[in-house]
């Protein structure tokens, strides 16, 4: 029996031909997203929260940074595992109720409305984020230029110093030389030691004049201390890299459980959503 004409504008369609109106409803989208990065704010501020009482500014005091990294990596899969639900739970109960479609092709809507309000909320999410941290970034990136700016002209001032000392050193270091020149070179031997991964026998044997003619022990006294000393340096400077390699192992496996997190999001959202349009379609 053919619909008449009212009938085809009530449903919005007819039998052998394509409805005008879009299959996303964007406004139950939009809300979804909204309730969504609303609720992800308030659980990022609470794990971040919690997350400073772990650590500490004290040596050997509070979590490490593996703890602290894997910690914060469960924090953002929850916080995106609820989000998500609530976000796709809100889209599909307020999506717009469609008549006369296949329940496969209800299912697929819903769940596409589901990632789709995951995604908007994921791109929001990302803006907020950059233009929070933009100022920061570029101040800091401001200052790292001045001061790196800076430390290139200091170590080219540093090693410039260094080899010009080298011409003028004399065989025998007498108590003459002031603490001011003795530092002076001392630090710029040092400096080029850690630079370059060592310090040379000569510039060694340098240093034990130096500290000899200053502090009057004997040569092999202060040949002692200043083997001790580049020792120490060498530590220092490995505790550094151990550092540096840390952080750069946190970075990634806080990278790898903020991508897994998005992947959970997703998922949950589309289901979330699907579940959320069933309950609206029974009402």
């Amino acid at each position: 029996m053919a619909l008449s004409s009212q009938a085809v504008r009530d449903t919005g369609f007819a039998v052998g031909s394509e409805s005008g109106a879009s299959a996303v409803s964007w406004a139950a989208v939009i809300a979804g997203t909204v309730a969504a990065v609303a609720l992800t704010a308030t659980l990022t501020l609470l794990a971040a929260g919690l997350g400073l009482t772990t650590v500490s500014a004290w040596p050997n005091a509070g979590a490490t940074a593996t703890t602290f990294t894997i910690s914060a990596g469960i924090a953002l899969i929850v916080i995106q595992w609820l989000s998500s639900a609530l976000g796709g739970f809100v889209t599909g109960r307020l999506r717009t109720k469609w008549t006369g479609l296949h329940t496969h092709e209800v299912f697929f809507r819903d769940t596409a409305h589901g990632f789709l309000s995951w995604a908007l909320a994921t791109i929001v999410g990302a803006l907020l984020f950059a233009a929070a941290t933009s100022s920061i970034v570029g101040g800091s990136v401001r200052a790292a230029s001045n001061v790196a700016g800076g430390a290139v002209q200091s170590a080219a001032s540093g090693v410039s110093d260094y080899a010009v000392n080298g011409l003028f050193r004399s065989e025998r270091v007498d108590a003459s030389v002031s603490n001011q020149d003795a530092v002076a070179q001392a630090t710029q031997i040092l400096a080029n030691g850690a630079r370059t991964g060592d310090v040379p026998a000569a510039d060694r044997s340098y240093l034990a004049q130096l500290v000899s003619a200053r502090t009057g022990m004997a040569q092999a006294d202060a040949q002692t201390r200043v083997d001790d000393t580049i020792a120490a340096v060498k530590e220092a400077e490995t505790k550094a890299r151990r550092a540096a390699e840390a952080a750069r192992k946190a970075t990634a496996t806080f990278s790898i459980f903020t991508a897994l997190s998005l992947i959970i999001g997703a998922f949950i959202a589309s289901v979330a959503a699907a579940y959320g349009g069933s309950a609206r379609d029974e009402i």
